[in-house]
């Protein structure tokens, strides 16, 4: 079952694109925007992550940790990051244990046949690691300025 907004998200550590662990009690104190997306180096996922990437500034500026998802190998990931020159970890979640966690396992069809995907959804968590909004259904082109709006009025 997905987290609702009020819910404590649960630790996890995953490995980056660098092999490093990273674990959400490593930004304790600090929001974290965690945005899965279904493939590394696909279209829309690309738009999404350096979108990201372009508005890090003002993101960190705003406090906020960027923690990009997906089910790639950690090897898939340091690929995407290096072509798209992405600025924040991409954790690899290839035995999709937090895209289970999170419900996150979609039927979807593609060129006419069923596949399981990734359903491209962002969490915010609070610096207390309390859910604070949900975006579902996400569409790749203008996702971080989204974002930001959602954190100036949250400030």
């Amino acid at each position: 079952m997905q987290p609702k907004v009020g819910d404590t998200i649960e630790n996890f550590t995953l490995k980056d694109q660098d092999g490093n662990d990273v674990s959400l009690t490593d930004f304790k104190g600090k929001p974290v925007v965690m945005f899965f997306y279904p493939r590394a180096d696909t279209p829309g996922c690309t738009i999404e992550a350096c979108g990201f990437r372009d508005h890090f500034k003002k993101l960190q500026k705003a406090g906020v940790v960027v923690l990009g998802v997906s089910r790639d190998t950690v090897k898939a990931q340091k690929k995407f990051a290096e072509k798209y020159d992405l600025n924040y970890p991409l954790l690899a979640d290839d035995e999709m244990t937090l895209i289970k966690r999170f419900d996150l396992l979609r039927n979807k069809t593609m060129y006419g046949k069923p596949v399981t995907g990734v359903e491209r959804t962002t969490f915010l968590i609070g610096p207390n690691r309390k859910l604070l909004h949900v975006f579902h259904n996400v569409k790749p082109e203008g996702h971080a300025e989204e974002v930001l709006a959602l954190l100036k009025g949250k400030e």
